[in-house]
């Protein structure tokens, strides 16, 4: 497999996040930005919940992007109807597979589900829709059943099974294993659902891409339930450069829908998130430092210009004396030997302090204060410079 279609879920899933609530015009904005970068699949949002959210879709719809728009249902009548106005030209008739949900949640058991199948898959072909049958909680589900689910369907019209780790119970090792089972007995399109409630929505992703998913489920910064879903940035990034697999997407784009998606959601993205964080190309620590301005590569597993960023370099606690000399002579100043070690002391004793970098006046106050003045070893260690 040499590509993968992203079925972007940020409208609807990550919207389900607590207490996120996009607008009219934020939902538009960003249907735009994941097309622009390359999105070919949205799934726009869920019909039944009334008037107000098929307005949106249907506004989305009327932007004529070049993409697949989804509506999430509940494999029932009331949710097919509500999906029949909202613009959308597939649905994700969505019906829990496992034993404990079909009897704790649902009161039904295994041949009632079976027949909502067929009449529900028959009447959404039969209104003109594409039909995705989501199998919420597979992975707590019998496999043989979650396989005869899928025969049922696409015997009566659906393309595509989704399987949806809905409470993120599963590893990757597991995924891998679940949709290769999947993939030898079945030959309908297979899109992952993944939660992150033990960290692992992305690396069960990508196991469940190793093992045969053609299609996956993705939020932008990871956005989502409990823990959240697996992240757009991650997967399309680990993917390109971990198993060679494109998903079609313009990873220069990435930055500023991470950016759109955190302020919509009010869901500050953490400074260490991997690919879309503000820290993630920062570098303090003086021995990557130094090899890194040797070599890029030295510590480089991602390369910032792929998604129009750049390395920091800041100063601290462990920094050493290189980044000292390079960044005094970014201000025009060249350091003797005894000068670097003296303002390393002192630039690691005021990170200890105050918890953040030296800004370039207090560079330049440091510079001030030590003079001609050789400092003792011990006013070097201590960085005792009043």
């Amino acid at each position: 497999m040499n590509t993968v279609i992203i079925d972007d879920t940020t409208l609807r899933d990550g919207e389900q996040g607590a207490g996120v609530a996009f607008n009219a015009e934020e939902k538009l904005a960003i249907a735009r930005a994941l097309v622009a970068i390359g999105v070919a699949e949205l799934e726009v949002g869920i019909p039944a919940m009334g008037e107000e959210e098929c307005e949106v879709m249907r506004a989305i719809a009327g932007l004529g992007l070049p993409a697949r728009l989804l509506a999430w249902c509940r494999l029932c009548d009331l949710d097919l109807q509500a999906a029949r106005g909202s613009g959308v030209g597939m649905v994700d008739l969505s019906l829990p597979v496992s034993d404990l949900m079909l009897r704790h949640k649902l009161e039904r058991d295994r041949d009632w589900a079976l027949a909502q199948v067929t009449r529900l898959v028959g009447d959404a072909r039969m209104a003109g829709l594409e039909v995705c049958l989501g199998c919420e909680d597979a992975s707590r589900a019998d496999p043989e059943f979650i396989v005869r689910v899928a025969e049922v369907a696409q015997a009566a019209g659906a393309r595509r099974l989704r399987f949806a780790d809905t409470v993120g119970v599963m590893e990757p090792f597991a995924m891998r294993e679940r949709f290769r089972f999947l993939r030898q007995r079945l030959d309908l399109e297979l899109e992952v659902h993944a939660h992150d409630d033990f960290g692992l929505a992305t690396a069960n992703t990508l196991a469940a891409v190793a093992g045969g998913a053609s299609h996956i489920n993705t939020t932008v910064n990871g956005l989502g339930e409990r823990a959240g879903n697996a992240a757009l940035e991650e997967c399309v990034l680990a993917l390109r450069h971990l198993h060679g697999i494109d998903c079609g997407i313009d990873s220069r784009g990435i930055p500023g829908i991470s950016a759109l998606v955190e302020q919509a959601s009010g869901r500050q993205v953490a400074w260490h998130k991997s690919v879309v964080g503000a820290g993630v190309f920062t570098h303090e620590a003086g021995i990557h430092v130094d090899g890194l301005l040797k070599h890029r590569s030295n510590y480089q597993g991602l390369d910032p210009d792929e998604l129009g960023r750049s390395h920091s370099l800041v100063l601290g606690k462990h920094s050493g004396s290189r980044m000292v000399e390079a960044s005094y002579r970014a201000m025009g100043i060249e350091l003797l030997e005894w000068q670097s070690r003296a303002l390393l002391g002192r630039i690691r004793a005021f990170s200890t302090l105050t918890k953040r970098s030296p800004q370039t006046f207090e560079l330049e106050s440091f510079y001030r204060q030590l003079g001609d003045r050789q400092l003792g070893d011990a006013d070097v260690v201590s960085g005792a410079l009043s």
